[in-house]
């Protein structure tokens, strides 16, 4: 069987959000693997530990670092100085995660969870495409 589904997300500042509740209820109740992609090219998702929010603010600190507004440096800045640097973190962190579903249920570890990496200033909704493969 194959599963496919689009939902849109709330609006989210900037920063890193646990969104598996969004995901885990869109989930077929099958054994296989679901695959969640995001349609934009300024927020990206991963999978981390989901029980201490600091995690969240510590992973906003290190890619701010890594990555500075500087609108120096960049040429791609028509929309801020978020702009460049949202497409450097997305592409760093990625556009996709996959994991491994039994009757619907996400089977990782006990700590981890689904975040939304939005990396523009501006709210914005944030659409994604579920797809879920099994039995």
């Amino acid at each position: 069987m194959v599963f496919q589904k689009k939902i849109i997300l709330p609006s989210f500042s900037k920063g890193f959000h646990l969104i598996t509740d969004c995901i885990t209820q869109e989930l077929p109740k099958i054994t296989g693997v679901a695959h969640i992609f995001i349609q934009h090219t300024s927020a990206s998702l991963t999978i981390n530990e989901n029980a201490d929010p600091s995690v969240r603010s510590d992973f906003e600190t290190f890619f701010n670092r890594i990555v500075p507004e500087d609108i120096n440096m960049y040429t791609h800045v028509e929309e801020g100085l978020d702009d460049m640097t949202s497409h450097i973190k997305s592409s760093l962190l990625g556009s996709s995660v996959s994991f491994p579903i039994k009757n619907g249920k996400p089977q990782w570890g006990i700590w981890q969870g689904i975040f939304l990496c939005e990396h523009r200033y501006k709210p914005r909704k944030r659409e994604l495409i579920i797809t879920a493969y099994g039995e």
